[in-house]
């Protein structure tokens, strides 16, 4: 397994740092906040949709492709499942075959799937999964106790984080390395100097997008491109959370911040949502009266999903279009 060990240089201005040579379509830094949500590339007014699986007690989508498919997870009669919802709204379970717990994280243009599971034997370890063309393949790095896989591009890179501990802790806790997954071969991206670090997807061309958690001060995004990152802190110093977000082809960014403290997790309130643009303009996203808002999948149209928490701690999905 191959280790990225390439230095980063800090960068005062504008509250961001790089290092190396940056894709064009990786955002600039962020010049503005914003309330709510705002028009942006080709919109219209934007508007949330709320998702939610028929009979399920709890509904997460993480990540939408360009035809429209979304992927996430549920809970039922206390198990999780994966769920694909298609173009029309028509939700179908997905379960990794024998498992007790399935997560669809991810969902590429082609239809691929990747994401995690859990088999009911003990101790309970989380593996990671592809699903392409009909079969499932398990993904785990090398030592691996605990692996999350997030996202899936066209070329069925694949790319996450993992745990080697005997306890892993939430992401941003330490427990955590970043990895891509290539060509039946596993890279691990740590961000130099950070003590976490979580790659939550990657789009076509190679470019992964994820978060990582300094040893002092907040958690922030990272850009890997062509073995080289760009750090990005959020405007007024915000936390975002290390645990997911998403990344579409013109280098847009979707995740999560919370109002205050570090780690930032996500939970029953205090997070947002938000988009970062290719151009550096920073929004906001919060479902309408929701006390808690998480963004963690974006696609080409600028269509993208999270979950939202209302006033009774239920959670359900929505889908942002429009924007």
């Amino acid at each position: 397994m191959r280790r990225i060990t390439t230095v980063i240089s800090t960068v005062l201005a504008t509250g961001a740092f790089a290092t190396g040579c940056v894709d064009s379509r990786a955002p600039t830094a962020p010049t503005q906040a914003a309330v709510g949500v705002s028009p942006g590339r080709d919109a219209g007014s934007p508007t949330f949709t709320s998702l939610e699986v028929p009979g399920a007690s709890f509904t997460f989508p993480l990540d939408i492709n360009e035809s429209g498919v979304i992927v996430g997870r549920y809970a039922a009669a206390g198990r999780t499942h994966g769920f694909v919802r298609d173009a029309e709204g028509v939700y179908t379970t997905l379960d990794f075959p024998g498992s007790s717990f399935t997560v669809a994280a991810s969902v590429n243009d082609s239809g691929a799937i990747a994401g995690w599971y859990v088999l009911p034997a003990a101790p309970a370890i989380r593996h990671g999964f592809k699903l392409q063309n009909g079969a499932f393949t398990t993904i785990d790095p090398p030592g691996s106790t605990f692996t999350n896989v997030l996202g899936i591009n066209e070329r069925g890179d694949v790319v996450g984080r993992y745990c080697t501990l005997s306890v892993c802790l939430a992401p941003g806790s330490g427990s955590f390395h970043a990895f891509i997954y290539s060509d039946g071969e596993f890279t691990t991206i740590d961000v130099p100097g950070a003590h976490d670090s979580d790659a939550f997807k990657i789009e076509a061309s190679g470019i992964v997008v994820g978060g990582f958690a300094p040893v002092a001060g907040p958690e922030q995004l990272f850009v890997f491109s062509r073995d080289a990152f760009t750090g990005y802190s959020l405007p007024n110093g915000k936390s975002i959370t290390l645990d997911n977000g998403g990344v579409n082809s013109h280098g847009d960014i979707v995740g999560s911040y919370c109002d205050a403290g570090s780690p930032c997790l996500l939970g029953p309130t205090g997070t947002h949502g938000f988009m970062l643009t290719s151009h550096g303009e920073f929004k906001s996203i919060d479902y309408p009266d929701a006390v808690a808002t998480s963004a963690t999948g974006i696609n080409a149209r600028g269509d993208a999903v999270g979950g939202w928490v209302d006033a009774s701690a239920r959670t359900r999905g929505y889908l942002l279009t429009g924007q």
